[in-house]
């Protein structure tokens, strides 16, 4: 038997996961797919904007102070802003080790501003070594793309940047430097972009659009399995800060964490399953013993642990779902619902409000030690967690504060359940 099962293999699932296995117990993550990574600009956004007044965040670290006093049920006034600091520290070290190594401004605890794919400067707290050059404040920017490459305007971008006071023009390149494919989506790219003469030949032709004085941006594509040596090498070649720019789904940089955090958890011994749907679940004496997920026979297949750890995600992430009626419910363990608006009351009436949308801030509540409650604040089960975008009183669109809460609230569960572990108790190994 699992000491531990996680349902939902995205960040906050696998950082749980990862914590536990390094305390010496046996992890189990299931998953039903990917998580959300593959859909993230591959950056940590901790807080980009206050849930209050809309505005731009500088030091997110000093307005989660502020936030947790206003809102004590927001998942970071549960974990505490010493917490959360901690857990992007272990965050970093986890992802140096993995290959990917993340960084933030030159000011501790200061948010950087990045382009985003149309060009508009998006916060975030850490960004992959290959993001960190294209903060907005810096020398002038020449925006590279490739011809024909879906999703990526070089133009529209500069065209943006430029509109925002910052120096930057548009170039693109021929498409065959990289592929002689037509129907190439990122990834494709990416991985064609692995072969060391594929980006010799992109450097080159790089150099000759280089004007004195730029750094170049290039669609997030720069390798995908061999991506620092693809990074290094254009760097070399050229001299001149190169980065990525994030692209539309797929995302590559979100891709690349995913498997270096897949890569870690095998290395870590845990056991990965995807494409496992929970369907099922049984209970007694107020504990879960175990969780069933579909499979291809009329049998579902089993799942038992001695603890539990929700990490589905939110209404983006599938783990919270609704119906033409108004119903909403969570759908791996039907789980109650806390800030659930009425039905009127989800959506408003401007997709891009800035004070976002009603129905993002409902999910599962959870105490101060990330159990899920009822409404009269009791645990639910007595070994079962919950972690990430399933968690309510937050709006992460809004706020820009997605990763920080997976990491934040991923460690602090899977602490939660080390701790619960008696002294006597024998850990499977």
């Amino acid at each position: 038997m699992f000491d531990l099962t996680v349902i939902g293999a995205g960040l906050a699932g696998m950082l749980a996961a990862c914590n536990a296995a390094k305390a010496g117990l046996k992890v189990k993550v299931i998953a039903q797919g990917l998580g959300a990574l593959h859909w993230s600009a591959g950056t940590v956004d901790v807080l980009g904007y206050d849930p209050a007044t809309g505005t731009p965040v500088s030091h997110p670290l000093q307005a989660i102070e502020a936030l947790s006093a206003a809102q004590p049920a927001h998942p970071y006034a549960l974990a505490g802003t010493q917490a959360l600091a901690a857990a992007l520290d272990e965050f970093q070290a986890l992802a140096a080790e993995a290959g990917l190594p993340y960084a933030g401004a030159a000011t501790a605890g200061e948010n950087l501003w990045l382009p985003s794919p149309l060009g508009a400067a998006r916060p975030a707290l850490l960004a992959p070594k290959a993001q960190l050059a294209g903060a907005l404040a810096g020398a002038p920017l020449l925006i590279v793309g490739l011809q024909g490459m879906r999703d990526f305007f070089p133009e529209l971008i500069a065209e943006n940047l430029r509109r925002a006071g910052h120096q930057a023009r548009a170039a693109s390149l021929p498409l065959e430097l990289v592929t002689t494919r037509r129907d190439s989506n990122n990834v494709h790219l990416a991985l064609a972009l692995d072969d060391p003469a594929r980006h010799a030949a992109l450097g080159d032709a790089l150099a000759a659009l280089l004007q004195p004085g730029e750094r170049i941006g290039l669609p997030a594509i720069v390798g995908l399995k061999e991506h620092a040596a693809a990074l290094a090498e254009l760097r070399a070649r050229l001299g001149v800060p190169v980065f990525e720019v994030p692209t539309l789904p797929p995302s590559v940089p979100g891709l690349r964490l995913n498997a270096a955090l897949r890569g870690h958890l095998q290395r870590l011994g845990v056991r990965l399953e995807l494409n496992a749907e929970v369907t099922g679940l049984h209970a007694a004496g107020g504990r879960l013993t175990a969780v069933e997920t579909a499979t291809s026979s009329t049998r579902p297949r089993r799942h038992e642990a001695h603890s539990f750890l929700l990490a589905t995600g939110g209404l983006l992430g599938r783990g919270i779902d609704s119906d033409h009626a108004g119903r909403v419910w969570e759908t791996a363990l039907n789980l109650p619902l806390a800030a659930l608006p009425e039905r009127t009351a989800w959506f408003r009436p401007g997709f891009l409000d800035p004070a976002g949308h009603p129905l993002f801030r409902s999910g599962v509540a959870v105490d101060r030690h990330f159990q899920p409650v009822d409404e009269a604040g009791a645990p639910v089960y007595a070994n079962l967690w919950a972690a990430g975008g399933i968690l309510a009183h937050a709006d992460p669109v809004q706020e820009r504060s997605l990763e920080g809460i997976a990491i934040a609230t991923g460690i602090a569960a899977a602490r939660e359940i080390v701790a619960t572990r008696r002294p006597d108790e024998e850990v499977t190994s």
